[in-house]
């Protein structure tokens, strides 16, 4: 008996969120997506009941707009469970130690969606129990203990709880705007949590700590209230570029323009109906064939093995010299330090922060971050594409089964996947790569209210693909023919 005999009645009675019956209009799709925003975003400003809110700590840091974590809220844990989950589905599929046919196999497909589920809750469980009990970055308010009764243990029980049906939520909240909106729910949560603190970062200050608004400051700047006349002359170029966050300002611009040329290069593959004459169409392969997302894995697994340091940190008060040494929570030294990503300009600039770690070490750990960054995203982004039925093989089977051809060739699917064959595999990994390296470089530079380069990215990706779907969804719906042709 295989383990798919085994834990199939558990699998298939995980609960999941009805498919539509049939086509479901556009306006309906923009109502359900947009009530799940909403919901999101409310439930991000509800606290936490019984956390002591002045004694927390930022458990993800800058990884929390990537992981759409609302920190101290019941989205603390955000999409890190549901992101832990794929990497670990996603490895074990690439090893083929799964044995799940999801391309052809309906039971599978079912068997590889509970198991997925049931990967997500052991992860809520995994991360959610260590930052209540283990780190004391979510530390109980004593008060609500005394007046509850229940004491400190009983109040952090409580606050797990709330994560765990947060954690659960945010997963049911993906699927319906999967099955029921427009575009990735995953995605939509990302684009909302960056998006904030790009607002934040150029109006005001509430969403980006200390930082002010890059409008105040280029207000306390011109009015000379920053030194003691106008800003060339009181405080220089080199103040304007870094603190008047103009670097900042051009960075962000420029990924949002390089993302978007980079998404419109493509490799067009001529398609022709065999029993339409005269119906043509193309098969684009993108340079970013894979999309920005699998930036998220890469990410989140460089998120998790900063927290398991922290964790170690806390629970042993000193971990040996080699593993990390900390400081404010933050490694300042050994294995810990240099897996630890590049976040801003003050990681690397040590001849403008007076940094105190050798300009060896920086200089290493800078490496290790583009290493992981572009070999991460091109090996993410292989995983992605078979998983995600992207491949040669899947592609191919999709094009012939919708009636198309590539003309002067056969129409057969082995031919069809070989001239694929010639294209996707060598873009997926290219794309991956560069989007690996624009990440780092945007980290490296900053940009506007402190978001990351990864998180910017993915907005910038994210909210383009959305503009594509809006726009195919609206040609579907002025064409209702256009449905049946594209399935």
């Amino acid at each position: 008996m295989s383990w798919k005999d085994t834990a199939e009645p558990l699998l298939v009675r995980m609960p999941a969120v009805q498919r539509p019956d049939g086509h479901v209009p556009f306006k309906r799709k923009l109502t359900w997506t947009g009530g799940v925003l909403l919901l999101y975003f409310f439930l991000t400003n509800v606290k936490l009941f019984g956390l002591d809110i002045d004694a927390s700590q930022q458990v993800f840091g800058r990884f929390s707009s990537i992981l759409a974590s609302g920190q101290g809220s019941i989205m603390q844990l955000g999409i890190g469970p549901i992101v832990t989950a794929s990497i670990v589905l996603q490895l074990l599929g690439g090893a083929d130690l799964l044995g799940l046919n999801t391309q052809d196999d309906p039971r599978d497909q079912i068997l590889y969606q509970g198991l997925q589920k049931l990967l997500v809750l052991v992860m809520i469980c995994l991360t959610g129990l260590p930052m209540v009990f283990a780190g004391g970055f979510l530390p109980a308010d004593t008060a609500v203990a005394s007046s509850l009764g229940i004491g400190t243990t009983g109040v952090q029980w409580l606050i797990f709880g709330q994560m765990f049906v947060g954690g659960v939520l945010i997963l049911f909240m993906d699927e319906v705007i999967s099955k029921w909106g427009v575009g990735s729910g995953i995605g939509l949560f990302i684009v909302a949590g960056v998006s904030q603190r790009l607002i934040g970062g150029i109006l005001t200050t509430p969403f980006i700590g200390n930082n002010e608004g890059i409008i105040y400051t280029w207000y306390l700047f011109i009015t000379g209230e920053r030194g003691t006349g106008p800003v060339l002359a009181a405080d220089g170029l080199q103040t304007v570029l870094l603190q008047g966050e103009l670097l900042g300002l051009f960075t962000t611009v420029l990924i949002f323009a390089v993302v978007v040329y980079a998404e419109s290069v493509r490799v067009e593959i001529p398609l022709s109906n065999a029993r339409v004459k005269g119906a043509r169409g193309r098969f684009p392969v993108k340079l970013i064939y894979a999309s920005v997302l699998p930036m998220i894995l890469v990410r989140a697994l460089q998120a998790n093995i900063q927290f398991l340091g922290r964790i170690l940190n806390a629970q042993l008060g000193s971990m040996p010299s080699f593993l990390g040494t900390y400081a404010n929570g933050q490694p300042t030294g050994g294995l810990f330090y240099f897996l630890a990503p590049v976040q801003s300009r003050g990681d690397w600039m040590w001849w403008l922060e007076g940094t105190a770690q050798p300009v060896w070490q920086i200089l290493t750990r800078v490496g290790i971050d583009l290493f992981v960054m572009i070999v991460g995203g091109g090996i993410f982004a292989v995983f992605w594409v078979e998983t995600t039925d992207m491949g040669p093989e899947a592609t191919a089977k999709q094009i012939h089964n919708s009636g198309m051809q590539i003309p002067g060739f056969r129409q057969n699917v082995g031919v069809i996947e070989k001239v694929l064959e010639r294209y996707i595999p060598q873009v997926t990994v290219i794309g991956g790569a560069l989007v690996g390296l624009l990440a780092v470089m945007a980290n490296m530079l900053g940009t506007i209210g402190g978001v990351s380069g990864t998180g910017l990215l993915l907005t910038v990706s994210i909210t383009y693909k959305l503009y594509e779907e809006i726009a195919e969804e609206q040609l579907m719906e002025m064409h209702p023919m256009m449905r049946q042709m594209f399935g």
